[in-house]
């Protein structure tokens, strides 16, 4: 058994809940590198699920899959299937568009659009048609800015610019972006990595309420992170999936040397 200094592990919930996205043998190039191979994982709903490794081990390539981010990338090629309740989200027919409603993204940093912090959550569910009247839009804004703990301390100034907002704010402004066209996963790149500790503290936080209603998957470059906010964790390696499970065993009691090796800091 492992020792982990200062490493506090999320315990994982009694409750199983069922898959929501499920990659089979799924591959990336770019050009003629072979930056992801045969990645196959089921992520549960409700829950979160953590990708750790060091940089450049694949990890945030496989998530730009799940909401083919990817195809924005011209020497980018993608095999195998990701499956988002029993739909593969590479079939041709799919309307990629609506596809990026149901899986939200928050990035590395903070990206508010230059518009007012109202504008910047009323512009998804606005062009995706979800609100049929200013009223339904203010219901819509108000409740995506509660759910993203930042609606009491913008109420007032909701025509203010979104730019204008504290690096943490921001984070939380994209959140309730990405929250407001009612997705059902949301992927995190690092969301904290340009944070300081009370605003990633206020993240984490953020998270773990999140998570009663959404599938979510974090890249974390802290080990910490991961065992402070993850149900479920995969560590990545040279563009392979080298294990993945309850994150608990896998932080405590890993299968593979290299995960050992890994998280006790012998490489990374």
């Amino acid at each position: 058994m492992l020792k982990m200094p200062n490493l506090e592990v999320h315990q994982p919930d009694a409750v199983k809940h069922d898959t929501k996205v499920s990659a089979q043998d799924v591959n990336v190039y770019y050009g003629e590198k072979h930056a992801l191979q045969n990645v196959s994982v089921n992520i549960p709903d409700r829950s979160v699920m953590a990708f750790i490794g060091p940089s450049g081990c694949g990890k945030s390539t496989f998530l730009r899959c799940i909401n083919r981010m990817n195809d924005t990338i011209p020497i980018a090629k993608v095999t195998g299937k990701i499956i988002i309740d029993n739909q593969d989200i590479y079939d041709p027919s799919l309307d990629v568009v609506q596809l990026r409603a149901r899986v939200g993204m928050v990035f590395q940093k903070p990206n508010p659009f230059p518009k007012s912090i109202y504008e910047n959550v009323a512009y998804g569910p606005r062009i995706h048609g979800l609100s049929h009247s200013k009223a339904d839009l203010d219901e819509i804004v108000g409740a995506s800015l509660e759910k993203a703990g930042l609606w009491k301390e913008v109420k007032d100034r909701l025509n203010d610019p979104g730019t204008g907002l504290s690096g943490g704010q921001q984070q939380r402004l994209c959140i309730a972006r990405a929250i407001a066209v009612n997705p059902e996963v949301i992927l995190m790149d690092e969301p904290c990595s340009a944070l300081d500790p009370i605003a990633t503290a206020k993240i984490e936080e953020l998270i773990d309420e999140l998570r009663q209603n959404y599938c979510i998957i974090i890249v974390t470059h802290s080990m910490q992170q991961a065992a402070r906010v993850s149900q479920r964790t995969a560590f990545f390696h040279l563009g392979t999936l080298v294990e993945e499970g309850d994150t608990t065993d896998i932080f405590t009691n890993p299968k593979d040397q290299r995960t050992q090796d890994y998280i006790t800091g012998r490489f990374g």
